[in-house]
């Protein structure tokens, strides 16, 4: 009887909890709608979704997280807050990859929540079209691989596009085997994209050596085609499989348990600071000897932290090259701008792609 009054005293408290929650999480939404009339007075080109105002709360919210719940718990809860309460100012249109269940579509919904309209797209490059014709406000795309790399079609993207980047989403990617047949002696056919073959390749090897591997556009659209087949199987991620009713046979099959892919967020305007931001950009540089050194040099010297450096194909002359870096900070920030600058002065082409805050979590 004692424990019984226990818990009967524990759950009151709860529930004077939620509806203090609830009084409080209506006030917030109250507040959106105000920030939205006084936008819509102002008029104009009216943005509502804010990339630094966003990581600036999560940082926050982190920061004073003391548990018991886990700071991704407490950054889930608050992208959806957020999200939900975005949603009452304006319905944000988001473009990704598609189809729906894609690692992409993922991405999308963890950093803009659950409240937005998702548009799936058949390809990158229809991403980018969507968000340059202002037909959605944002576009997802992937960049880059922890154990295949770079994904190259977005770097030409961003070459030409007129488009900045605006964030940055990075994802913990577990590839699963799933099936119409929960019998994994009778698959004889697996559909994935290439590079989930690629990051499973030793598993497979292992345990299904002898099944024909059939690549795809993406694992949402592996997982719609073995649906269709009770021989056949999919490599795709947990929404894939929840999304076209699949069973999944074997888990965690990727070969690197670190794998994870990192997201951009495209968009038409440009980021301002957040107060822990990265910079992207691109250069080329005339054919001679040292040339390099020296572009390196100008970040170096004003002290700017260069955190990756990719090369790709210009396609415009016989064996040059466009140099991708990441480095830390913001255009605006003395020593990046200085170091732009400089690289201005010494490159043949620079290209700013934007500066956007950090991934949080």
């Amino acid at each position: 009887m004692l424990h019984e009054n226990k818990l009967a005293e524990i759950r009151k408290r709860i529930d004077s909890i939620d509806r203090k929650l609830i009084k409080l999480i209506s006030d917030r939404a109250a507040l959106a709608t105000r920030i939205a009339s006084i936008k819509k007075k102002e008029g104009g080109n009216t943005s509502f979704y804010r990339p630094e105002r966003e990581a600036q709360v999560l940082r926050r919210v982190i920061a004073e997280n003391e548990g018991p719940l886990s700071d991704e718990a407490i950054a889930r809860l608050f992208r959806e807050l957020m999200s939900a309460c975005l949603a009452l100012e304006q319905v944000v249109k988001i473009a990704f990859l598609g189809p729906e269940g894609t690692f992409t579509h993922t991405a999308a919904l963890k950093h803009f929540g659950h409240s937005i309209q998702a548009v799936a797209m058949p390809g990158i490059d229809q991403v980018f079209r969507q968000v340059q014709s202002g037909s959605c406000d944002y576009g997802v795309v992937p960049i880059e691989n922890s154990i295949e790399g770079m994904v190259n079609h977005t770097l030409d993207m961003l070459i030409n596009s007129g488009l900045k980047i605006a964030g940055e989403v990075e994802l913990r990617i577990h590839q699963h085997l799933m099936s119409k047949t929960r019998n994994r002696k009778k698959i004889k056919r697996i559909y994935s994209h290439q590079q989930s073959f690629a990051q499973c390749r030793h598993w497979l090897d292992t345990h299904l050596p002898d099944t024909d591997r059939v690549a795809v556009i993406s694992n949402a659209e592996a997982a719609r085609l073995a649906r269709k087949e009770l021989t056949a199987a999919a490599i795709a991620g947990v929404s894939s499989a929840e999304l076209y009713n699949l069973t999944i046979l074997e888990s965690n099959i990727e070969d690197e348990p670190d794998n994870s892919t990192r997201f951009l967020i495209i968009a038409e305007k440009d980021t301002p600071p957040s107060g822990n931001d990265k910079t992207s950009l691109l250069f080329s540089m005339p054919s001679r000897p040292g040339s390099l050194l020296k572009m390196l040099s100008c970040f170096a010297d004003n002290d700017v932290n260069m955190t990756r450096i990719e090369s790709r194909p210009s396609r415009q002359g016989l064996w040059e090259y466009v140099f991708f870096v990441d480095v830390d900070g913001h255009v605006r920030d003395k020593a990046v701008s200085s170091a732009i600058k400089r690289l201005g002065s010494e490159a043949s082409m620079v290209k700013i792609l934007g500066s956007y805050p950090k991934a949080v979590l």
